[in-house]
């Protein structure tokens, strides 16, 4: 960016030049519209010259803090700071109306032009760029824009670098309802091995709400895994009030809707007692991936098969699925007998699947399962007591959620 004409200041005197001796401030003249001449030949009319610094100034200015302006006399009426983008920084003016700060961090790798206006009808026009990020962290998020799903769906964000400054980020990480629904960030280690934040409300979803996540963290340093350089925003709204129950022990599938049972499926589960039994635990649908080819050798389990499955949903990272198993007929309703996913007829299954959103709670219970579904395999949260999961957030005992 070319720098925009700064008037000149007249000189200090000795003593006041000593007093800014090692002080990174941008010094600029604010001047009237008429009269006099200032020391660059502006036209002053009569009036002494009045001057501001700017804490951040060069090519190399140090990101992530406020840009603080500060006027020597009179009150600051307005102050504009503009990045090369266009994008403003919001910023508010001291009550003695001497010093104006940002709202929000300089961001790394950015220029910016600053304009500030007096109460005498003074202007002034300064400039500076800060330092380039080492290193820059982006995230994904789910779920994605303008989405519908179903009452259990957490917000998560998962980070390309590690966040070692957790509170830091999750202070500019605001979610807003439409029904004001409390809810808490936790953190945790992804099962991609990525740093992770989720934010779940205290209970399930009410159908209709309408979700909208900013992450404002443009100039925000995660820590050692560098700067974030843009802000992030996602918003969707929650579909039908729906839940999944399987019963493992009874071999079951019911679908409820409102708190109505709509459908009861036979179906067999993971056979008990080894790696293959399935599950337990409130899980989340993640995905509705339809047919896919199912290997054994992915989920650790051999050679023992290599299909092309329909119907499937996703239940968990590690590889349990509802999904259709024709070849398992015999055992639907009666016996476990599947390498850990829940198999019904393809009729069942493609009703369940054609019915089923994307986020619904599929509770699965039963003695028959090898343990609890583990936080970070899939959607875990929902096996957290509210207390154990508001205790993963880094702003612990904050309100969240508005």
């Amino acid at each position: 960016m070319s720098r925009s004409s700064i008037r000149t200041p007249l000189r200090r005197p000795a003593a006041r030049r000593a007093a800014l001796a090692g002080t990174a401030v941008l010094a600029v003249a604010l001047t009237a519209c008429s009269g006099g001449k200032d020391a660059g030949g502006a036209d002053m009319g009569g009036k002494p010259e009045t001057k501001i610094s700017v804490n951040l100034t060069g090519k190399q200015a140090k990101a992530g803090q406020p840009v603080k302006v500060t006027l020597a006399d009179g009150k600051l009426q307005q102050v504009n700071v503009i990045d090369s983008k266009g994008g403003k920084l919001d910023g508010k003016i001291s009550s003695d109306g001497r010093t104006w700060t940002s709202v929000r961090k300089a961001a790394p790798g950015t220029a910016y032009s600053v304009e500030a206006r007096d109460d005498k009808g003074g202007s002034a026009k300064a400039d500076f760029t800060t330092a380039a990020p080492d290193k820059v962290n982006k995230l994904s998020l789910v779920p994605g824009k303008n989405s519908t799903v179903g009452v259990a769906q957490p917000l998560s964000i998962v980070f390309d670098h590690p966040v070692k400054d957790k509170a830091e980020v999750e202070k500019h990480l605001k979610v807003t309802t439409s029904n004001n629904t409390e809810g808490s960030w936790g953190w945790m280690e992804d099962w991609s091995g990525k740093s992770r934040v989720d934010w779940r409300p205290k209970e399930y979803w009410k159908s209709g709400t309408k979700v909208t996540l900013n992450a404002d963290l443009n100039g925000v340093d995660s820590g050692t895994g560098g700067w974030f350089v843009r802000d992030y925003t996602t918003n969707f709204t929650v579909g039908k009030n729906q839940v999944v129950k399987i019963d493992l022990d009874n071999h079951r599938l019911k679908m409820f809707r409102d708190g109505q049972q709509i459908k009861d499926v036979p179906m067999s589960a993971g056979t008990p007692g080894g790696d293959k039994a399935s599950w337990r635990g409130k899980m989340v649908l993640m995905a509705k991936e339809g047919t896919i080819n199912m290997r054994s050798e992915t989920v650790g389990l051999g050679d023992a098969y290599d299909k092309m499955v329909d119907y499937s949903m996703r239940m968990t990272w590690s590889g349990m699925y509802a999904h259709a198993a024709p070849w398992n007929a015999a055992y639907f309703g009666n016996t476990n007998h599947s390498s850990g996913c829940v198999g019904m007829s393809d009729s069942d299954a493609s009703w369940v699947y054609e019915n089923v959103q994307v986020g619904d709670p599929f509770e699965v219970t039963g003695d028959d399962a090898k343990g609890t579904q583990a936080l970070n395999n899939g959607y875990g949260e929902w096996n957290l007591s509210w207390a154990d999961w508001q205790a993963k957030s880094a702003l612990k005992g904050t309100a969240q959620g508005q």
